[in-house]
């Protein structure tokens, strides 16, 4: 079991600035944390399975008590294998760039291949949803970033769809403990200076994540 799993939702490598923060994240865990085992999730990388028809079958036949069968079968299979290595940490850093003012459609995907029944989520009638992560203490950090849109900003610069729908997709799942760390230095702004304090959280959340 990695004591880390980062993430990864920028395709873009050296030239993310998600990713050199969390260059800056992971040197300091380590710095701080020898010997760790870190796993790096780059979600770009071909390992993510599809969700389409016979998973999304698949996950019905759970919610209704059924066991999947056949290409069923196989997609549940893909899709808790995506789910054992994401439940593996219990320190998960995620970087997620804002793309159209919500967030990479990779990681929807893999929102979408994680949250199964019984895994992620509960469901009863009467109390509804129950988030099946919670009280396991596993902590989640989430780098933020995005180029035009920024707080304070009026909607010709975008609306900001990433941080509420993603952090309220780990809340939901039970994952409380979360910490974010952002850069958002505006078309116009002093983004080395924004990128300076950006690392510098970075690398002070990791010495005690």
């Amino acid at each position: 079991m990695p004591d880390l799993l980062h993430i990864s939702a920028s395709p873009r490598g050296e030239e993310s600035e998600s990713l050199r923060l969390a260059a800056a994240f992971l040197d300091s865990y380590r710095t701080h944390h020898p010997g760790a085992d870190i796993d790096e999730w780059d979600l770009w990388d071909g390992s993510l399975p599809a969700f389409g028809p016979a998973a999304a079958r698949a996950k019905m036949t759970v919610v209704g008590g059924g066991t999947p069968t056949g290409e069923q079968a196989a997609a549940w299979a893909a899709a808790k294998a995506a789910f054992a290595r994401f439940d593996a940490a219990d320190r998960i850093l995620f970087s997620v760039p804002m793309w159209n003012s919500g967030v990479p459609y990779v990681l929807k995907q893999f929102i979408d291949v994680v949250s199964q029944p019984g895994l992620v989520f509960g469901l009863d009638p009467a109390t509804g949803y129950e988030g099946l992560l919670a009280g396991r203490g596993k902590r989640v950090a989430v780098i933020y970033t995005s180029a035009v849109w920024a707080p304070g900003l009026g909607r010709e610069f975008g609306t900001d769809f990433q941080g509420p729908f993603f952090t309220g997709w780990l809340n939901w799942a039970g994952l409380d403990d979360v910490t974010e760390i952002r850069f958002h230095p505006t078309l116009t702004g002093d983004a080395a200076e924004a990128r300076r304090i950006a690392a510098e959280s970075a690398r002070d959340t990791a010495k005690t994540f």
